[in-house]
């Protein structure tokens, strides 16, 4: 990969590229975003073309009733992945990158499916249950991963949530029944960062602003990016660029765009994930030498 970026982006200002001698990050991205289900025995599926997913084998509701946090020692998948990262430990000598584990309600729709909104407005009890047992696993596998790195001399004192779907649930159904669950593993951290995808985070600010040591944040162009800076001055701030957006909108509006976040969020950082193959090298160039001439002019 670090050869292939060299290759099409060789004069850019990219990490691979700058430090090809550290130890490769063999760590982030594995099994996408299924860890957590995997745990609870979603068998994982794999792709030549996408994310690795995981099946839609959901749990009934007589099973969330008696569901119990997974025994992390003989998980046969944690198990078996922290053999996989005893072998980076071996190959590398340090464990460098992330696992993403995900949110909450991430975790918990990939183990219910859509029942779990259902669950949520006329079961809260068994929606908590749920996303209480996943709190425990994602908190319980986060510190035993850091513990590894850290005798690797890799030393990483956060913990992220992925609230992909939070659009999916009222502003009153995520201060009731989720954000407690995200105020745990906050404070379990001490540092956290909340990741919204490029959907509005608008309604959910004034939640997440709740929440202890608030690191980073990310979120859609359509959110209230005003308010999001002057809730998290001091976090690092994100916005997610849809690819679909970056391939087909005209230069001069992503331009426009650009303007629009620097004016009213910067100082922050542009995340254009997920680009698709058919996306011109020169798109990725000239949006590239945009953001460069934004962070100039600040």
């Amino acid at each position: 990969m670090g050869q292939e970026l060299m290759r099409r982006f060789g004069n850019r200002n990219i990490r691979w590229i700058q430090h090809p001698d550290e130890p490769p990050d063999l760590l982030t991205g594995t099994f996408g975003a299924c860890t957590i289900a995997a745990i609870y025995g979603l068998p994982l599926i794999y792709a030549a073309d996408n994310w690795p997913n995981c099946e839609h084998q959901y749990l009934q509701s007589e099973q969330i009733d008696r569901l119990t946090p997974p025994d992390l020692d003989i998980n046969p998948f944690f198990c078996k992945f922290m053999d996989e990262v005893e072998w980076i430990s071996h190959q590398n000598g340090r464990i460098e990158g992330y696992i993403n584990w995900q949110g909450v309600l991430n975790n918990t729709y990939r183990l219910r499916g859509e029942e779990l909104f259902i669950d949520m407005t006329l079961e809260p009890n068994r929606a908590k249950h749920l996303f209480e047992c996943v709190t425990m696993t994602m908190i319980e596998a986060t510190e035993r991963l850091y513990e590894c790195q850290r005798q690797t001399e890799v030393h990483i004192q956060h913990s992220t949530v992925s609230n992909c779907l939070v659009n999916m649930v009222s502003p009153d159904q995520y201060q009731d029944l989720l954000l407690p669950f995200d105020q745990r593993i906050a404070s379990t951290a001490g540092l956290i960062g909340i990741h919204n995808c490029a959907w509005n985070a608008s309604a959910y600010i004034q939640h997440y602003a709740t929440l202890p040591g608030v690191g980073y944040i990310d979120m859609g162009i359509e959110s209230n990016l005003v308010n999001a800076k002057e809730s998290f001055p001091d976090a690092r701030r994100a916005i997610m660029y849809p690819p679909v957006e970056l391939a087909n909108k005209p230069l001069s509006e992503i331009r426009r765009d650009l303007e629009l976040i620097t004016h009213d969020y910067a100082p922050c950082d542009m995340v254009f994930a997920d680009i698709e193959s058919g996306t011109p090298d020169d798109r990725v160039i000239e949006v590239i030498e945009l953001c460069e001439e934004m962070s100039e002019a600040l």
